[in-house]
């Protein structure tokens, strides 16, 4: 398996290379991972991983194995998921409780930007009660938050 791990030696602070598959826990799927996106919040504390670590929060992709426990999508499942660290790998552990299944018609790249930005702007949203009817001023709308903020107010 291919996946970018934090590596200090290069200009970037990460390098594709081989990497061992990951080996999901009982309530953990296994994805092929078909997007990622790149957040402002794990950029800036790349330096601060441990050498070799895989980053990454978003991805989107296909269930290939399900979950030992029974919880979550079965195999074959498109979904969008969402845990610290390893979405920049053709395959991810992620939690099921962490896993959104993605309906027909939305692509992978697109789905990917979901998990953190459009969840920090929905939990935000669902903080000031019920806004339907409401005027509510969003500033800072140019970023991905502010955007997904704005479609769901």
């Amino acid at each position: 398996m291919r996946a970018y791990l934090t590596d200090s030696r290069t200009a970037s602070g990460v390098k594709l290379t081989d990497a061992p598959e990951p080996k999901p826990k009982p309530d953990e799927a296994l994805i092929a991972v078909e997007a990622f996106s790149l957040n402002h919040g794990e950029l800036p504390k790349l330096g601060s991983f441990p050498e070799g670590t895989t980053g990454g929060w978003d991805s989107a992709g296909r269930v290939i194995q399900p979950a030992a426990d029974g919880s979550g999508p079965p195999a074959g499942t498109r979904v969008v998921g969402w845990v610290f660290g390893g979405a920049w790998a053709e395959q991810r552990a992620v939690p099921t409780l962490n896993l959104g299944t993605l309906p027909d018609g939305i692509d992978a790249e697109q789905a990917s930007t979901l998990p953190v930005a459009a969840g920090t702007a929905l939990r935000a949203l669902r903080a000031l009660g019920a806004v339907l009817g409401r005027r509510v001023l969003i500033t800072g709308a140019t970023g991905g938050v502010g955007r997904f903020a704005v479609q769901l107010a």
